[in-house]
C-alpha cells in the first residue's frame, strides 16, 4: 500500500472525509461548489479505500499508532479483513449517497444543507476509525463520535417531532455505550492488562465462568448501534430525519458500525473458542432470534413505509447478531457478508422511500398502490431490493442468507434455521405485497381537496435521486454473479478461526 503525501492510507481513510467536512463551512453559500467538495472527497476516498482493501485481502496487515496518552491505552488503527470489508461498504455508499443527497436536499427544498454535508462527513470519517480501530479504546472514541455526529442530523428538521426522536436517538445510544459499553471495555483492561484486538481473543485463556456470559451482555447491549431488543426504540424513532439520514442509519454507517463492532468483539475480544465452550454465552442466539420475529412482526403491522423500513432493518440487523452467536466461522463469515448485502438492498429501498416522497409526496404503503406505472425505476429498484431482503436469487441477499443457514447449520443450531425460515417468510410478507400493489393494481383516486395534490400528474424523482437508487439496486443485482472482493475478504477472516 502505497502513501500520499506520506500519509498512510489508513489515515487517509479517516482524514479525507474530515477535512472534507472543515471545508464545506468556507463554501458553503456557494451550494454548487459545496456539492462538488463532498462527491470529489467521497471520490477520493473511494480511490484509497479499494486498493487498500485489494492488499488487505493480499495479507498486508498494516498497524498505524497515532498518541499513547496513557501507557497501554493508544490511539490505534489496524487492518484485517472484517474492518477492510466495512470500509468498502461505506466508502462506496458515501460516493452514492452524495449524489442522491444532492437531488433529495434540493428536491425538497432542505434546510440547513451546509450543517448536512458537515455531519455526514464526520459520520463517515468516524466510521473509518471504527473499522480500522485497532484497540476498544480506539473503537470507543469513534464510536461515540459517530453517535454525537448523526444527532444533529436525526434532529434536522427542527421541529417537535425531531427533536423528540433527536432525544431517544441520543438518549439510548449513550446511555448503552456509557452504561454497558464502556464498563465492558474497562472490566477486559481490568482482566487482560490490554484492549488490543487479537486474533482468537483477546479474552481467550484469562476469562472463563459466568464472567464471559456477563461480559458478552455488557457487550452485546452496550453496543446499542446493533439495536437489539430491548434498546432498539431509537431507530424507528430516527426515522423522523430526511430520507438521505434514514439511509445513512441504516444502511452505510450507523447500524452497520453497530453489528460490525459486536461482530469484532465476539471475534478478536473474546474468541470463537472461548465463547462455544462456555455455556454462560448461549442467550445471545435466543435473544437475536427473538428480535428477528419480533421485528417482522411489527414491520408487518406499520403502514408508514420509512418504519416499515426500520423494523425491517432490526430484524436484519438481528440476523448479524445471531450469526455472531453461534460462534462458528463460517456463521462469523456469513455475518461479515449480510452486512454487504443489507447495506446495499436497505439503501436501495431507504432511496426509494425518499423518491416516492419528493416527487408523489406519499409516505403510507396504502398509498402506493399504481406506483410502479408513474415510478417505474423507482419501483423496480425496490423490487430488486425487497427480493434481496427475503433473501432470493438473483440478488446478493440470497447469497447471505444460504451462508447463515449453512453456518447455523454447521454450529447445529435448529433454532436458528426455524428463525430464518419463518423469517423469510415474513419478510416476503411484509414486502411483497407493496410490489405487487404498486405495479398490478390501479392507482386509487381520491377526490377530497385536500389531498388533490396527492393525484396530481408525477413522474419519477429528480435524476441524481433515480441514479443513485438505480446504481445501488444495480449492485444488489451483481454481487450475487460476481461476489468479487468482499467475498474474497470474507474467506480471509476464517483464515487462523478454530
Amino acid at each position: 500500500m502505497s502513501e500520499l503525501l506520506g500519509i498512510d492510507p489508513m489515515t487517509l481513510l479517516v482524514l479525507i472525509p474530515l477535512v472534507c467536512a472543515v471545508l464545506l463551512p468556507v463554501v458553503g453559500r456557494w451550494p454548487n461548489v459545496r456539492e462538488a467538495v463532498t462527491l470529489i472527497s467521497s471520490v477520493f476516498l473511494v480511490s484509497v479505500a479499494w486498493p487498500f482493501a485489494f492488499a488487505v485481502e493480499a495479507g498486508a496487515r498494516p498497524d498505524v499508532t497515532w498518541i499513547e496518552p496513557i501507557v497501554g491505552v493508544s490511539l490505534r488503527l489496524t487492518a484485517e479483513p472484517l474492518g477492510a470489508i466495512f470500509v468498502l461498504v461505506a466508502s462506496t455508499l458515501w460516493v452514492i449517497s452524495t449524489i442522491y443527497s444532492i437531488g433529495y436536499m434540493r428536491g425538497n427544498n432542505e434546510g440547513h444543507q451546509t450543517r448536512f454535508y458537515v455531519c455526514f462527513a464526520i459520520a463517515i470519517s468516524s466510521t473509518m476509525g471504527v473499522a480500522l480501530a485497532g484497540n476498544l479504546f480506539t473503537l470507543f472514541l469513534f464510536y461515540e463520535v459517530l453517535t454525537l455526529s448523526t444527532y444533529p442530523l436525526v434532529a434536522h428538521h427542527g421541529d417537535d417531532e425531531a427533536r423528540q426522536g433527536g432525544r431517544i436517538y441520543l438518549g439510548i445510544l449513550l446511555t448503552t455505550s456509557i452504561g454497558f459499553l464502556l464498563t465492558a471495555i474497562l472490566w477486559t483492561y481490568a482482566i487482560t492488562g490490554s484492549g488490543d484486538f487479537i486474533a482468537g481473543g483477546l479474552l481467550a485463556g484469562k476469562a472463563e465462568g459466568p464472567i464471559v456470559g456477563v461480559l458478552l451482555a455488557l457487550y452485546a447491549f452496550g453496543i446499542g448501534k446493533a439495536a437489539l431488543m430491548p434498546f432498539h426504540a431509537w431507530l424507528p424513532a430516527a426515522m423522523v430525519a430526511p430520507t438521505p439520514v434514514s439511509a445513512l442509519l441504516h444502511a452505510v454507517a450507523v447500524v452497520k458500525a453497530g453489528v460490525f463492532c459486536v461482530t469484532k468483539v465476539v471475534v478478536y475480544v473474546f474468541g470463537l473458542e472461548l465463547l462455544s465452550g462456555e455455556s454462560s454465552t448461549s442467550w445471545l442466539v435466543w435473544i437475536a432470534g427473538a428480535s428477528i420475529l419480533i421485528a417482522s412482526i411489527i414491520a408487518l403491522q406499520q403502514d408508514n413505509l420509512k418504519r416499515r423500513l426500520a423494523f425491517s432493518t432490526v430484524s436484519q440487523l438481528a440476523y448479524v447478531s445471531m450469526a455472531a452467536a453461534l460462534f462458528a466461522p463460517y456463521a462469523i463469515m456469513a455475518a461479515a457478508l449480510h452486512i454487504v448485502a443489507h447495506a446495499f438492498g436497505k439503501i436501495t429501498l431507504f432511496f426509494a422511500a425518499g423518491s416516492i416522497y419528493t416527487a408523489a409526496h406519499k409516505t403510507r404503503i396504502s398509498e402506493l398502490d399504481g406506483i410502479g406505472k408513474r415510478m417505474p425505476w423507482t419501483m423496480g429498484a425496490f423490487a430488486i431490493a425487497s427480493l434481496s431482503m427475503i433473501g432470493l436469487p438473483p440478488t446478493v441477499g440470497f447469497i447471505s442468507k444460504w451462508h447463515l443457514l449453512t453456518g447455523a447449520a454447521e454450529a447445529a443450531s435448529g433454532f436458528a434455521i426455524v428463525v430464518m425460515v419463518v423469517s423469510t417468510a415474513l419478510n416476503a410478507a411484509y414486502f411483497l405485497p407493496i410490489v405487487y400493489n404498486a405495479f398490478f393494481k390501479e392507482e386509487a383516486m381520491r377526490h377530497d381537496n385536500a389531498a388533490d395534490h396527492h393525484h396530481e400528474p408525477h413522474g419519477e424523482a429528480p435524476l441524481p435521486m433515480v441514479v443513485a437508487l438505480t446504481v445501488t439496486a444495480a449492485i444488489t443485482l451483481g454481487l450475487f454473479f460476481l461476489p468479487g472482493l468482499p467475498y474474497e475478504l470474507t474467506l480471509r477472516l476464517l483464515e487462523g478461526m478454530p
